[in-house]
Order: C-alpha cells, then sequence, then structure tokens
C-alpha cells in the first residue's frame, strides 16, 4: 500500500502559496498487532495549521474521517468510519494513541445515522466544541443578552451564533462582505450582520448592537476586536478563540490601545484552546449533536473535492471562499 501525503515544503512567510507544500508517496509496511489501516475520507483544514506548521519535511497536521479498510485491532472492525489526528495523508497506519496537536485518541463514529461523516470534523467535532465551550463555559450569555461574534460565516462563528440563539441572545455577526452577512441573517439566523470591509463600520456596529455588547466571540483579533470593545456593556466578557487578522502578516501587528476600555467597563478578556475541554468532549458532541437532530443546529461546510486539493482549500481559507468549515473530500 502507498499513501499520497502533503508534507510542508517551506517555512510560511506572510499568507500561504502553493510552493509551501509538496505531495510525496510514502510505502506502507505491514500491520502489526494492535495497529489498524485507515483511508481518508474527509480532511479538516483550520487556521490554526498555519499558526502550528510542523517541521519542514514532515506532514500537515489536522484531523480526518477514514474508513477502516484493514485492522489488527479488534476495536477498529474493517468497515468502521473513525476520526483521528493523522493529517493531510490518504492512508495512516494508526493506533489507538492520542495524537500530538488535539491530545485525542482516534474515535469511532457512531449515531450518525442520516448524517454525513464529514460533521465529525465541523458541528461534531472540533469547530462545534469550540464553539460550545467557548460560548456556554466561557462568555456564559444570558437570555435576551447581545453576542457580537467575528468570523461569523466562518466554521467556528457560523455555530456560535446558532447557539447563541438557541439561548435566547439577539446575536449580530461581522463578515467580510455584504453577501456573507445577508447568507448569515436568511440561513444561518443571525439578528444583524456587519461588514468590516464597510466605510462605515464603526456607524453600523453602533447600530447593530445599540452599543451594548454583553458577550464577544472572538477569532479575529486586530482593529475589528479593538472597536467591538468600545461597545461592550460593563462586566462584559470577551472570549478569544483565535486572532486570524494576524496569522499571515509579516510585520509585527497592531491595534488601539484597549486596556483603559477593559478596566473602565470592568471586562474579563479570557483565551481558549478547545484541548482545554478534551475530559469533557463528549457533553459538547451529544448537545449539539440533540440540537442538530432537533432542528436547531445547522451545518454549514465548504466542501473541497480532491486530495490534492487540500493545499488549495487551505489558501482559499483565508482569502475568504469558504461559508462555514472547509472540508476537502478525498474521494
Amino acid at each position: 500500500m502507498t499513501a499520497k501525503v502533503i508534507i510542508l515544503k517551506r517555512k510560511f512567510e506572510g499568507t500561504p502559496t502553493l510552493d509551501n507544500f509538496k505531495i510525496v508517496e510514502e510505502k506502507l509496511r505491514p500491520l502489526q498487532q494492535g495497529e489498524f489501516l485507515v483511508e481518508a475520507r474527509y480532511i479538516s483544514v483550520d487556521p490554526y495549521q498555519r499558526v502550528y506548521p510542523p517541521k519542514v519535511g514532515q506532514t500537515m497536521l489536522s484531523e480526518q474521517v477514514a474508513k477502516v479498510i484493514e485492522s489488527q485491532n479488534n476495536d477498529f472492525p474493517v468497515g468502521s468510519s473513525v476520526v483521528g489526528e493523522w493529517g493531510w495523508r490518504t492512508h495512516t497506519i494508526a493506533k489507538d494513541v492520542a495524537g500530538d496537536f488535539c491530545l485525542r485518541k482516534p474515535r469511532l463514529l457512531t449515531g450518525y445515522d442520516g448524517l454525513s461523516r464529514s460533521l465529525a470534523l465541523s458541528v461534531l467535532g472540533m469547530p462545534g466544541n469550540a464553539a460550545y465551550f467557548g460560548l456556554l463555559h466561557m462568555g456564559k450569555p444570558m437570555k435576551g443578552n447581545t453576542v457580537v461574534v467575528s468570523s461569523a460565516a466562518g466554521g467556528v462563528g457560523t455555530i456560535v451564533g446558532q447557539i447563541a440563539k438557541i439561548k435566547g441572545c439577539k446575536a449580530v455577526g461581522i463578515t467580510s462582505s455584504v453577501e456573507k452577512g445577508e447568507r448569515l441573517v436568511k440561513e444561518v439566523g443571525y439578528d444583524h450582520y456587519v461588514s468590516y470591509n464597510s466605510k462605515n463600520f464603526e456607524k453600523d456596529l453602533s447600530k447593530a448592537t445599540k452599543d451594548t455588547v454583553h458577550c464577544y466571540f472572538d477569532s479575529v483579533g486586530g482593529e475589528i476586536s479593538s472597536s467591538v470593545l468600545t461597545k461592550m456593556k460593563k462586566f462584559g466578557r470577551v472570549v478569544i478563540c483565535g486572532a486570524i487578522s494576524t496569522y499571515n502578516s509579516k510585520i509585527k501587528a497592531t491595534a488601539s490601545e484597549v486596556q483603559t476600555t477593559v478596566k473602565v467597563q470592568h471586562l474579563v478578556m479570557e483565551g481558549f484552546k478547545v484541548t482545554r475541554f478534551k475530559d469533557q468532549w463528549d457533553e459538547g458532541i451529544q448537545q449539539n449533536l440533540q440540537w442538530l437532530k432537533e432542528g436547531r443546529l445547522k451545518p454549514f461546510e465548504h466542501i473541497v473535492d480532491g486530495f490534492s486539493n487540500t493545499p488549495n482549500a487551505f489558501i482559499g481559507m483565508f482569502a475568504g471562499q469558504n461559508f462555514g468549515k472547509t472540508i476537502v473530500r478525498v474521494g
């Protein structure tokens, strides 16, 4: 068996390009006791892969949904679907051990009757749990509160907005365009949207929020986030999930001073990696699954076909080509 593998060819400098990646072939050895061979079905593409790249020459990090095609492990029988941290590769000799980055062992997919297995990489996976735990365990919004979400049309943001609405909150999404904003309102269920490319961004933000933001779920950072903080209500909570506006910058990122606002408004700012909740993982998955089956939570996925297009999907994500979670469908 020969696997196709996408490695980091050269270090990132600024925005990723195709020159950063290379597809190589790897001949796989026979399985040993306790191992199982998986064939990728869906591969996850995420912003964190830009922030935490592998060493040059190593496989790009990610989770994937795969099918077990050979097994020497009774817990992972042939034909079963499994999600694991195997990176950008078509075939992997896997073991029942935790990955180096996501820190979770491979998991068999159950309860997916009538549902796409790709959901294990979106609403029923890391993005879904980032939204669930980040908003409810850290943002702690109450019914009637105003929740603002940056990168609202992304893999996490489309879920955060829906959970905010489930909890009876007013949801305001910040995105890049009118087109995406209209989809946020019509399809996702946001109450309002604000385009950060608008010449009237500050005015539009004030109008949408009434300058009374109780909770801000931030995945962008930079000046956008500095602006939101000035609209926060006293004792508001800021949840920092990411800072994608800075990931490809070649110069040191700068933003307006926010310490005075944080002090005067008594704001609480807290960042997190979703692996912080690895011991509670199933809580988020099961709740999101229930909401999904009840029709209260909708998945939004941007599917790119073909293993060789994984780098293109990654680059396109930073260019804003996606609405929802970017996922590569291998075959």
